[in-house]
């Protein structure tokens, strides 16, 4: 399916009943254009994948989605959540949606977490500052999360500092973190990358369960076919190809949608 069909189709679903709606979304940075008339929809409760190479300009649709793009990117086009236009909107108000609304799991938690402070306390601030809870009920709330992504020993866990968590720990605590403030979206960039399979496959069955619409990005469409029925190919900032994780695998169009089938083949066959 070409992406002006596809993306017609799924518009009407997301917008019908809110969800996420991205049309036009373009990101220039001095000078040079990293993304060119993005669009896609995440309708309420579905999981959409955003997948491409190295370089594609999946990074930067998750950081455009937050409001964290680069200082002094330009912006243009429409970011729409439950009808709510988010492109143009004030700093001020644009940060009350991170978090509250938009929750994002970044690819390397050991960049995403405070080094300095007790990780329960990090799940704790969301709590806090989105939905008002004082300090010790953030606490006892901290735990039922880090309970919900299935943390070990959750009460004596909370207590120790990022460096003394393994990566797929300190991946759940970013999870948790996320969620906490009970966002409409989830938006999860290359969640599993740095993480051994065993952990990658704890992972995606945490995300299946949570019961939040996300919008997964990754390079692996062997990851992606796990995690979302549908998603949008990104090459060089441009959408190039849309449709279901099955027709994507089954007969891709595009030259770098087949590229990424053939890359998934191979470590298919590498592992078997």
């Amino acid at each position: 399916m070409t992406p002006t069909d596809a993306t017609s189709a799924a518009t009407t679903d997301a917008t019908a009943a809110g969800g996420l709606e991205v049309r036009d979304l373009s990101v220039r940075i001095t000078g040079r254009t990293v993304l060119d008339r993005v669009s896609f929809t995440v309708p309420p409760g579905r999981r959409v994948g955003v997948i491409g190479a190295s370089g594609s300009g999946k990074s930067m649709t998750s950081l455009a989605l937050m409001g964290l793009e680069p200082s002094g990117a330009d912006v243009t086009g429409s970011i729409r959540l439950d009808g709510e236009e988010l492109v143009g909107m004030p700093d001020r108000s644009r940060a009350a949606f991170r978090g509250a609304r938009i929750g994002m799991v970044f690819q390397e938690p050991g960049t995403a977490l405070d080094p300095l402070r007790r990780v329960g306390k990090q799940i704790a601030e969301p709590l806090r500052l989105h939905r008002g809870l004082d300090r010790r009920a953030a606490d006892r709330a901290a735990v039922e999360l880090a309970q919900q992504v299935g943390l070990p020993d959750p009460a004596s866990l909370l207590r120790q500092y990022p460096h003394q968590l393994s990566g797929g720990q300190r991946q759940r605590i970013c999870i948790a973190m996320a969620i906490a403030g009970r966002p409409d979206l989830l938006v999860a960039d290359e969640p599993t990358t740095a993480l051994d399979v065993t952990t990658e496959a704890r992972i995606l069955d945490l995300l299946e369960g949570l019961d939040v619409s996300v919008l997964f990005v990754t390079h692996d469409l062997a990851v992606l076919a796990r995690i979302a029925d549908t998603a949008v190919v990104l090459d060089a900032g441009r959408v190039v190809e849309t449709g279901t994780v099955a027709d994507l695998l089954a007969a891709p169009q595009h030259p770098a949608t087949r590229a990424l089938v053939d890359a998934a083949r191979a470590t298919a066959r590498r592992t078997t």
